[in-house]
């Protein structure tokens, strides 16, 4: 069997998963963020150079995915991501149901 990838897909597949896992980054350092300024370990300039930083990430992020066409696939790699992370989540929190379905598929 011939696999045939096309380089416009495949660039476009690997991009989108670069600026996916930059925004799961980011949004990690925003609650990252959030969870400082909260418990008051922050000053003032800290938390207003925080959220420059996190607003200028922000806008470099859509600014990429713009000029090279992202938005569609690396929205599609997050939607993956996040059903995975459900789906584990899901097994986490209802390890018997996990059980009865890898016995199943074993049959």
């Amino acid at each position: 069997m011939v696999l045939d990838i096309k380089e416009d897909s495949l660039r476009q597949g690997v991009l989108g998963l670069v600026i996916a896992l930059i925004e799961i980054i980011k949004d990690a350092l925003r609650i990252q963020a959030f969870k400082r300024i909260e418990g008051s370990s922050l000053t003032e300039a800290e938390c207003e150079r925080l959220g420059k930083a996190l607003m200028e990430l922000e806008e470099a992020i859509e600014e990429i995915k713009e000029e090279q066409g992202l938005a569609e696939s690396a929205r599609a790699v997050r939607d993956g991501l996040d059903r995975i992370v459900d789906d584990l989540l899901e097994k986490l929190a209802n390890p018997e149901r996990w059980a009865d379905g890898s016995e199943k598929q074993r049959m």
